[in-house]
């Protein structure tokens, strides 16, 4: 009697699916959908203004270096393109095939991070070495470090879900790994990257439910090797002096600073009109690269940098609730850190144009030429669809279903 209990006991035992419960998952699956046409609406309209806004502000540079003045445009377009056709295989792709590729895909990355510092490789311009030329084609590695690191941290954190709370875990291999991407986009030099990936990967870590000691330790100790970076190099002490107070060199240091500003405020409300930007004439250096905002505030006034501005609001708010949705904890942690990178980066980039914050070189997601930005940009957009379609759970639920990980956010 007794073992035939046992074996009645052991058996799986079936869950009552109730109309309430039907209910609930339709709604999810609606509001999953309403997600992702928000948020595939938001980075196409992005994409489209960045078009036009780069055939605009590259025209007068693209005649001088090109004799055409859609040469920009032209490539910006194909890169456009690419990154479409990445953005919907990605999103395609079950999310949970970023966890098996990371470790490979951060190797190759590291590869390249190193190429592009070879004299015969890499591609130098305007001092630093950050392309490989391949003929027509350019890749950036900085930029697919940007995503290679996300799907790393996310694959390390889900890993070592268990043990965050033991320091030698949380370090390993996270902080070598992550320093060794860091150095080598220093060496470029390049530090508005540097910043963007440290950035990252310290709002991946919070979304992750690190201890706050942790955090402020690693805030701390970032900061203090930040502004060491920065003093050591003459450029870069001359760019943070000169966001304190660019009218104290207002030709040399401040020079780019004053002429972003300028465009931003000959906008008005509505702008001088697409196409009659003074400020590309050659004023504004950069124009159709980390400035662009200037000369699309310029032409399309406080009403056109308001809608871009909302586009992006959509864009990070649709990523953080797709982030909160997310069936396991891995997807959880990849769209976080998807959206702390695109979203640190346009701060940093929009902070600079207006003077905010000290120039670093980052461009404007989606919207600054670029290829490889945009294309690994649009590729991140694909991975956030692919977390959306991949279940309507809510947040909670999925970090339930670890177990350790609820336990270790309740102390």
């Amino acid at each position: 009697m007794a073992r035939t209990v046992a074996t009645a006991s052991s058996r799986p035992q079936l869950r009552l699916v109730t109309a309430r419960d039907k209910r609930a998952r339709s709604t999810l699956r609606t509001s999953n959908r309403g997600l992702i046409v928000s948020l595939l609406a938001a980075a196409l309209l992005l994409t489209a203004t960045g078009l036009i806004m780069v055939l605009s502000a590259s025209s007068v540079t693209a005649f001088a270096q090109t004799g055409s003045g859609f040469s920009f445009f032209q490539r910006q377009f194909v890169y456009g393109l690419v990154g479409i056709v990445g953005m919907i295989a990605a999103a395609r792709l079950h999310h949970t095939v970023w966890r098996k590729i990371a470790f490979p895909f951060f190797g190759i990355t590291i590869l390249l991070l190193i190429l592009v510092l070879h004299p015969t490789a890499g591609h130098s311009a305007g001092g630093s070495s950050r392309w490989i030329a391949m003929g027509p084609i350019t890749i950036q590695p900085s930029e697919i470090a940007k995503l290679s690191v996300v799907a790393f941290a996310a694959a390390v954190l889900t890993k070592k879900w268990k043990k965050l709370d033991e320091p030698s875990h949380l370090l390993l291999p996270l902080l070598p790994a992550v320093g060794s991407v860091c150095l080598l986009v220093m060496l470029q030099p390049d530090l508005g990257t540097t910043v963007v990936i440290a950035g990252m990967v310290f709002i991946l870590l919070f979304a992750a439910g690190v201890r706050l000691k942790y955090l402020l330790t690693g805030v701390i100790v970032g900061s203090a090797l930040g502004f060491a970076l920065i003093m050591s190099a003459s450029y870069r002490r001359e760019r943070l002096f000169s966001f304190l107070d660019p009218w104290s060199d207002p030709k040399n240091s401040g020079y780019q600073v004053i002429q972003s500003m300028i465009g931003l405020a000959s906008g008005g409300l509505t702008g001088v009109g697409l196409g009659a930007s003074r400020q590309k004439w050659g004023y504004l250096p950069n124009g159709h690269t980390d400035f662009i905002f200037s000369i699309l505030g310029e032409e399309l006034g406080l009403i056109g940098a308001i809608a871009v501005l909302f586009l992006f609001g959509v864009l990070l708010f649709t990523g953080v609730r797709i982030a909160s949705r997310a069936p396991d904890v891995f997807g959880r942690l990849m769209a976080a850190g998807i959206v702390g990178w695109l979203g640190l980066q346009t701060i940093i980039n929009l902070g600079a144009v207006t003077g905010v914050l000290p120039v670093t070189g980052v461009p404007l997601p989606f919207v600054s030429y670029g290829g490889s930005s945009l294309v690994v940009s649009l590729v991140a957009v694909g991975i956030l669809i692919s977390i959306a379609r991949a279940g309507p759970r809510g947040g909670g639920r999925a970090v339930a279903r670890t177990g350790s990980g609820a336990k270790r956010r309740s102390r």
